[in-house]
């Protein structure tokens, strides 16, 4: 199935699209109400706005640097995953989203980077644990979040990864125990981001390395702004093979004018017989 990803609730509907995700809460700290007619998404511990507002929200490392857009590697400011009141926060948007529609995806579900998060908090935690492991300790956190959100949502819960299936590197990196989210993910994301899909073998190399690593189904998110048709369809056709479904991201128009060529495409040649 092809799907859509957007802002814009009316893009929903669209007849080329089998399903749709709704941008609820993003990195931004912007949110807005629930749909009934997509997959609600929340960005769960990305938000610029919760650590501008309060910055001992925010992740740091054991040399003191935070996890915010002003440092290397980082697009947008994290929030640290062990903050019980945005946490509880955050387990009230997924309640409010799964009672307008059944299915939620979470969004930014992890610790930043391997370095984090050595905050009081954190330290303090991870001591009264029953973990010697600290990235044990941090996947158990993790974990925690996902199970707690997943009760809440009555339908499927899908859950967005980073697009790295390397064995280990998921767990090292953001804290994810693949084994243990797939105890409570319906369906796991992965975004395969570019801006031109002017090569697509990655698009295989990292697509079958997570059908080799998860015993769940995946879809891929393809990015639809201002790339060359073309090329998207060939994209979709490529991790097609390998995901559950396809989606596209932030560009409607871009997304149904691949559809409707893949489909054009499909028809071309058929025969149906001598009249």
């Amino acid at each position: 199935m092809y799907g859509v990803v957007t802002r814009n609730p009316e893009e929903l509907e669209w007849a080329e699209f089998d399903t749709g995700f709704y941008e609820v809460k993003d990195v931004t700290g912007r949110a807005t109400e629930p749909v009934e007619t997509g997959v609600n998404m929340i960005s769960c511990f990305g938000d610029n706005a919760a650590a501008e507002q309060d910055p001992s929200l925010v992740p740091v490392n054991e040399n003191g640097e935070r996890a915010t857009r002003e440092r290397p590697y980082f697009d947008w400011a994290y929030i640290c995953p062990t903050r019980d009141a945005y946490r509880e926060g955050l387990l009230e948007m997924v309640e409010d989203a799964a009672a307008v529609n059944p299915d939620v995806r979470l969004d930014d579900v992890g610790f930043p980077r391997a370095e984090y998060c050595h905050c009081e908090e954190c330290d303090d935690r991870f001591a009264a644990s029953e973990y010697d492991d600290r990235a044990a300790w941090r996947a158990s956190v993790i974990t925690e979040f996902v199970a707690e959100a997943a009760e809440r949502i009555p339908g499927k819960t899908y859950l967005t990864l980073y697009p790295d299936p390397y064995p280990g590197h998921l767990y090292e990196r953001a804290g994810l125990d693949l084994d243990a989210l797939s105890e409570y993910v319906d369906e796991f994301v992965v975004p395969l981001y570019d801006m031109a899909y002017s090569t697509t073998y990655w698009l295989e190399v990292i697509a079958s390395g997570f059908e080799d690593a998860l015993d769940v189904p995946f879809s891929v998110e393809l990015y639809a702004v201002d790339v060359d048709v073309d090329a998207l369809v060939h994209a979709a056709e490529v991790v097609d093979e390998y995901a559950e479904n396809v989606l596209f991201g932030y560009e409607s128009s871009n997304a149904r004018a691949a559809l409707r060529r893949m489909d054009a495409d499909s028809r071309e040649g058929v025969s149906h017989g001598e009249e």
